[in-house]
């Protein structure tokens, strides 16, 4: 069987644990909330309806492409297309190419980001397959613009920063919802580990602290990985309503 990502793949190991996925997501929210085109987010009402459940659904079609064969990823990356063209066609107004590239891009430098920050570090192959696998998952979405290799994107991924982000009115709203769904205590954790993952610029636009408190943590946490405290712990910070459903994120690469 020929899978999207062959087995042994990186991406398999970022994608197939638990912790990464939700590293990866927090850094996301962070950044999009910043993005000029979050609107389009507030059009459909999804996300700040119910940050919680669009990011279950988000993870499931992200595990579709990364975990399937060939033909059902590619199956899933028709999904998404198809609801986007059906949201602009309700919004009567195209979702703009550098929209599409800046959600391409975080997935390849959160993953990135993510695996690093709990210890694995990454050589240039590992990361230009990291980009390489997101790559076809855009020229499958056709998005318009895409960067030919990973130092082009590297270069694209700075200047899209620079160009496309700001703190806007939706931006404090955004959080505000994040606020609301996960209360004060997870709201404050969640901070805390977007600090650890997202790029400086972003972090000062949003006027976050140089350091995360959960950085001397870190290998704490790491070295419980895998044991019978592993889960405990887990079950006093997360959600208790998602807890099963973080638990099933994790898969054997």
């Amino acid at each position: 069987m020929n899978y999207f990502v062959e087995k042994g793949s990186v991406v398999r190991e970022i994608w197939g644990q638990g912790d990464t996925i939700l590293l990866i997501f927090a850094g996301a929210a962070a950044e999009f909330a910043l993005n000029k085109a979050v609107d389009w987010l507030y059009f459909t009402g999804r996300l700040p309806a119910d940050p919680l459940g669009r990011l279950f659904s988000t993870v499931t079609y992200a595990r579709d492409i990364v975990f399937s064969a060939e033909n059902k990823a590619e199956s899933a990356i028709d999904r998404i297309s198809s609801i986007h063209s059906a949201v602009e066609k309700s919004r009567e107004r195209k979702i703009p190419d550098w929209a599409y590239r800046d959600v391409l891009f975080m997935l390849i430098d959160y993953s990135i980001r993510s695996y690093e920050v709990f210890g694995h570090s990454m050589d240039l192959a590992e990361k230009k397959e990291v980009f390489e696998v997101f790559l076809r998952v855009g020229s499958r979405m056709q998005i318009n613009g895409l960067p030919r290799d990973y130092d082009s994107w590297v270069d694209m991924r700075e200047n899209h920063i620079i160009n496309n982000l700001e703190n806007s009115y939706l931006t404090g709203n955004l959080f505000k919802q994040y606020r609301k769904h996960l209360g004060p205590g997870r709201y404050l954790l969640l901070k805390e580990a977007q600090k650890l993952v997202v790029p400086i610029q972003v972090r000062k636009m949003l006027g976050f602290s140089k350091r995360s408190t959960l950085s001397p943590f870190l290998p704490v946490y790491r070295s419980l990985k895998g044991t019978k405290w592993e889960w405990p712990l887990k079950k006093l910070i997360l959600p208790e309503e998602y807890v099963d459903r973080i638990k099933a994120l994790d898969i054997p690469n």
